[in-house]
C-alpha cells in the first residue's frame, strides 16, 4: 500500500506550494507536483490550522452563516473548490464528524472545533488519520499561537 501524498509530504491538508507563503517548516515543493513539503507533520498541521483560521476574515457565501467564512460549508468550499472536489459531500462529511450542520456557524478559533476540522480534513485528504493525538494537538497548539 502506498503512503498518501499528504503524509509523505508531511502536508496532511495537501496545501498548494506558494513561494509567497513562508510557512514555518516549509522546506519546498514536491518534485513535479504542486503541493508544499514540510519538515514535520506538526508544522504541516499548523499550516492547515492557520489557513482555516485565516479564512474566517474572507468573504463568505451570500445567505450562509454570518459575516465572513464561519461555517463548515464555506470553509470547505474555500479549501476544496468544486472544480476539483465534490465540495458538498466533503463539507457534509466534515460537518457530520463535528456534530453540526454544514451551514451552522462554528468558532474556528476554539481549539476543539479547529481540531475537529483539521482531523476531518486529514481523513478526507489522506483516506485516514495516521497521526497520534499528541502530533495533532501540537499542530493545533502551534496554529492557535
Amino acid at each position: 500500500m502506498t503512503t498518501p501524498r499528504g503524509v509523505r509530504n508531511r502536508n496532511p491538508g495537501n496545501i498548494d506550494f506558494n513561494p509567497r507563503n513562508d510557512w514555518q517548516g516549509q522546506i519546498g515543493k514536491e518534485p513535479g507536483g504542486r503541493f508544499a513539503i514540510f519538515d514535520t507533520p506538526e508544522n504541516g498541521i499548523r499550516a492547515l490550522g492557520k489557513l482555516l483560521i485565516n479564512y474566517r476574515g474572507k468573504d463568505g457565501m451570500p445567505g450562509v452563516g454570518g459575516k465572513g467564512i464561519d461555517t463548515v460549508l464555506e470553509t470547505i468550499s474555500r479549501w476544496a473548490p468544486s472544480n476539483e472536489n465534490d465540495t458538498q459531500a466533503y463539507a457534509g462529511a466534515v460537518a457530520k464528524r463535528l456534530g453540526v450542520r454544514a451551514t451552522d456557524p462554528i468558532n474556528i478559533k476554539d481549539a476543539a472545533t479547529l481540531r475537529g476540522m483539521v482531523v476531518s480534513i486529514i481523513i478526507h485528504e489522506n483516506g485516514g488519520n495516521p497521526y497520534t493525538p499528541a502530533i495533532i494537538d501540537e499542530g493545533i497548539r502551534r496554529a492557535l499561537v
